[in-house]
C-alpha cells in the first residue's frame, strides 16, 4: 500500500466517524489513487485530479462534482505533504443546480403499488417486499436508504414508531406511522415470519433469499416498474425518483397546512425534524420550489 493509499483511508476513517457515510465518494477516491498510480505519481496535482474528473465526462457538472471529491481530500492531504495541489474552484465552472420536484399524484402511487404486487418470484415474496417498502416511502417521506436500513427492533409495531438510525450526517430520528402504515407492517412482519422463520438477518425488509434489500435492487425495480405504468419512457433513464416520494410527501404536508390556516413557520421545525434534514431550511425549500405552495405563502404574507 502506498502512501497516498494510507492517506485515504486515514482521510475517509476520520470522516466517517464526523457522521459522513462518503459510500460514493469512497470509492470514487479509490479510483483516484488507482489513476495516480497507473500515471506513476505519488502525490495529487491539479492537472492529475482535473484530467481524472474529465476523463469519461468531459467538462460537465457530473466532473465538477468528482474534480470537488478530490478537492476535499487534497485539502486533508496538503497538510500532510507540501507537494499536493489542491485544485481550484475556477477550473471547472459548473454548479449544482437542485432539480425541481416531481410530486406524484395519489392514482400514479396507487399505480405504481399495484405493480409492484404483481412482480413474480418463485415465492411471490418480491410482489410483498417492493409493494410494502413504496408505500412507506410515500406515506413517510423516508430516504430511499432508511427503510433498507431498518433491522427488526428499529419498527416498533404496537406504538408504530421506526427508529431511523445515523443516516444522512449522522442524524438518528424517531419516525411515528399512520395507523394504516402501521396495520401493513404489521400484516408483512407476519407473513415474513411464516416466509423465513429463521432468516440470514436481522433486516426488517428482506429479499427472496432472506437478505437485506440493497438500495441497488429497490431503486433498479422502480425504474423498471414505473416505465411499465408510464411514469417514464419505455427507454428513459430519466423521470420521476423514489426521492420524489419525500418532495411529495413534504409539499403536501405544506400545501395541508396553508390551506388549513396553520402558522406554517411555526410547524416548519415539526416537517424538518420528521424528515431528517440537517437545516430547517431544507425544508423551506420547497417552498420556492413548487409553485402553488409559493403562491401561498405570498397571499399569506398578504393577509398579515
Amino acid at each position: 500500500m502506498n502512501e497516498l493509499q494510507k492517506s485515504l483511508d486515514e482521510y475517509l476513517a476520520i470522516r466517517r466517524k464526523l457522521g459522513f457515510k462518503l459510500e460514493e465518494a469512497g470509492k470514487l477516491l479509490h479510483d483516484f489513487v488507482f489513476f495516480t498510480e497507473k500515471e506513476g505519481v505519488s502525490f495529487i496535482t491539479a492537472e492529475l485530479a482535473l484530467r481524472w474528473a474529465t476523463q469519461s465526462t468531459g467538462q460537465t457538472a457530473r466532473s465538477a462534482k468528482l474534480l470537488g471529491i478530490v478537492r476535499g481530500f487534497a485539502q486533508y492531504q496538503s497538510v500532510m505533504d507540501p507537494r499536493t495541489e489542491v485544485p481550484s474552484q475556477e477550473l471547472l465552472p459548473y454548479r449544482y443546480h437542485r432539480r425541481s420536484p416531481y410530486i406524484y399524484s395519489t392514482d400514479e402511487v396507487e399505480r405504481l403499488i399495484t405493480a409492484a404486487q404483481q412482480l413474480q418470484s418463485p415465492l411471490g415474496w418480491r410482489a410483498v417486499t417492493y409493494s410494502t417498502v413504496f408505500g412507506l416511502l410515500a406515506a413517510t417521506g423516508m430516504r430511499v436508504s432508511e427503510p433498507t436500513s431498518l433491522n427488526r427492533k428499529d419498527v416498533d409495531l404496537i406504538n408504530g414508531i421506526l427508529l431511523v438510525y445515523l443516516t444522512k450526517f449522522g442524524k438518528s430520528r424517531f419516525v411515528p406511522i399512520h395507523p394504516s402504515t402501521q396495520k401493513a407492517l404489521r400484516e408483512y412482519d407476519s407473513l415474513r415470519g411464516k416466509i423465513f422463520p429463521k432468516p440470514k438477518t436481522d433486516s426488517f425488509f428482506i429479499s427472496e433469499q432472506g437478505t437485506r434489500l440493497t438500495n441497488w435492487t429497490v431503486r433498479n425495480t422502480f425504474v423498471k416498474l414505473s416505465r411499465q405504468i408510464g411514469l417514464r419512457g419505455p427507454h428513459d433513464s430519466h423521470g420521476p425518483r423514489l426521492l420524489d416520494f419525500r418532495h411529495s410527501f413534504a409539499t403536501r404536508t405544506l400545501l395541508a397546512w396553508y390551506r388549513n390556516g396553520m402558522n406554517v413557520n411555526q410547524h416548519m421545525p415539526e416537517l424538518s425534524t420528521y424528515l431528517g434534514h440537517a437545516h430547517v431550511t431544507d425544508t423551506y425549500w420547497y417552498i420556492s420550489a413548487v409553485p402553488e405552495l409559493m403562491q401561498l405563502a405570498a397571499m399569506r404574507l398578504e393577509q398579515i
